[in-house]
């Protein structure tokens, strides 16, 4: 037997005979357990946890004889993006391909709003609303802000909706495709039970559809609503939770949208309920490609833009969408690490709350030691939104130079001009799910 596949008595040493189940093993277990005392499904925040395909999973292919590089700090790497040029009169301009996700007052703190819109402004980018409406704090610090409009309509404001630079029709999400979302009551306080129209204090669950259309064709209707409230001005995107990507896509495509945004499993959520987030959806690798396609069915690639999120962490992330067919990305999670969240600094009260620097578990009690997913006055009161702006602009440069670093070293002059040929996969599923060669071959498996 394995020396790993043994486990150590009181006293330290090793216990021969003993072996972990991989089926049942300490923390299947340990939920068993918990379930049976409670009697309620676990509940949580952050996203997916378990090892799915990823961008990981793909290498790029640098350029050496058969094509040369770009010097790094002579040559010219483009990295502007425009999104909504189908039919909105004033389409975003941004200076980067990322921007920030959805995250809403409720879930975050008022200065972590704050934050985002500084950081987001500093760099030319977007950031986005999120449930619950828009702080005032956040439109003050936000050059480009998008509005949200979600299933539950809380905090919907027309006055508001036309203050935003664009409208984002949330249909999903990816950590819960089909599932609405959770506040629990530690995190309603007067302000935001105010915004909300809900009572202080009581668990808030949102609705998984929305209330005044069931399919297609009155998503048409509302995107048309939308178009005339803001004067045909704003760009209208739809995002969903990655299901079935390919016809999801399609179908927001036939209903008007200017852009899709496709949300991958490993996109990050409030709190919803574990057994949501790891066992529904697909992950952001195959979405990618499944929402490039079907596009491409419809000739609308690069005339509808595609957004991707779920998982961005790195510039290699950022340039491997971009490669897949992708005009911009969105991160989430990443951008509240970048501003604090989980830093070692807050790790004894971490523990004191049942988690630890590096874990996201119980943060949907609003109990967050940074202060960026509370709203708890005292807590909030600990994070400064000018610091952490400045943090999000400066991890948004980074992420944009890494990916101009491997544009370059491909022999790419903009961005955009990374495509599939210029990767490969590393495992027979990345390949399949991505349609890129398996390294070393020219095998796409499924092809």
């Amino acid at each position: 037997m394995l020396e790993t596949e043994r486990m150590r008595s009181h006293d330290g040493a090793w216990q021969p005979g003993l072996r972990e189940s991989y089926l049942f093993d300490r923390n299947v277990i340990a939920e068993i357990q918990r379930a049976s005392r409670e009697g309620i499904y676990d509940i949580r925040g952050f996203g997916a946890k378990r090892r799915v395909p990823h961008f990981d999973d793909l290498l790029f292919l640098g350029a050496s004889v058969s094509r040369y590089p770009l010097e790094g700090y002579r040559e010219r790497c483009g990295t502007d993006v425009v999104l909504g040029t189908r039919f909105a009169k004033k389409p975003l301009e941004l200076k980067i391909p990322v921007t920030i996700a959805g995250m809403s007052f409720g879930a975050l703190s008022a200065p972590a709003k704050e934050a985002l819109g500084r950081g987001a402004s500093e760099v030319g980018t977007s950031t986005t609303t999120g449930d619950g409406g828009m702080t005032e704090e956040e439109r003050r610090h936000s050059t480009t802000l998008v509005y949200q409009v979600l299933p539950s309509r809380y905090g919907m404001n027309p006055d508001d909706l036309r203050r935003g630079d664009a409208i984002e029709v949330v249909v999903g999400q990816g950590a819960k495709p089909g599932g609405g979302g959770m506040l629990l009551g530690h995190k309603i306080s007067d302000r935001v039970a105010a915004m909300r129209n809900l009572p202080k204090g009581i668990d808030q669950r949102s609705a998984c559809r929305h209330p005044d259309w069931t399919g297609p064709d009155d998503l048409e209707i509302k995107i048309h609503e939308l178009r005339e409230i803001t004067d045909w001005e704003k760009p209208i995107f739809v995002k969903v939770g990655a299901t079935r990507t390919y016809y999801d896509v399609q179908l927001a495509v036939k209903a008007g949208a200017d852009a899709i945004v496709v949300d991958g499993m490993q996109g990050g959520t409030a709190a919803t309920q574990d057994v949501f987030i790891e066992h529904v959806g697909i992950p952001t690798l195959p979405a990618t490609r499944l929402a490039v396609d079907a596009l491409e069915e419809l000739g609308m690639h690069r005339q509808v833009q595609l957004i991707i999120s779920g998982g961005i962490r790195t510039g290699a992330d950022v340039a491997k969408a971009l490669a897949l067919g992708a005009d911009a990305v969105s991160i989430g999670t990443a951008a509240l690490i970048a501003m604090g969240d989980n830093s070692p600094e807050y790790d004894e009260q971490y523990r004191k709350i049942g988690s630890s620097a590096g874990f996201y578990d119980d943060w949907q009690a609003g109990r967050d030691p940074a202060g960026i997913s509370t709203q708890d006055d005292e807590l909030a009161a600990r994070f400064d939104p000018v610091l952490g702006g400045r943090k999000i602009a400066n991890y948004l440069r980074v992420l944009t130079l890494e990916a101009q670093t491997l544009a370059r070293a491909c022999g790419k002059s903009h961005l955009h001009n990374l495509e599939p040929e210029d990767l490969v996969a590393l495992t027979v599923e990345s390949a399949a799910m991505a349609r890129v060669p398996l390294a070393g071959t020219n095998w796409i498996p499924g092809a």
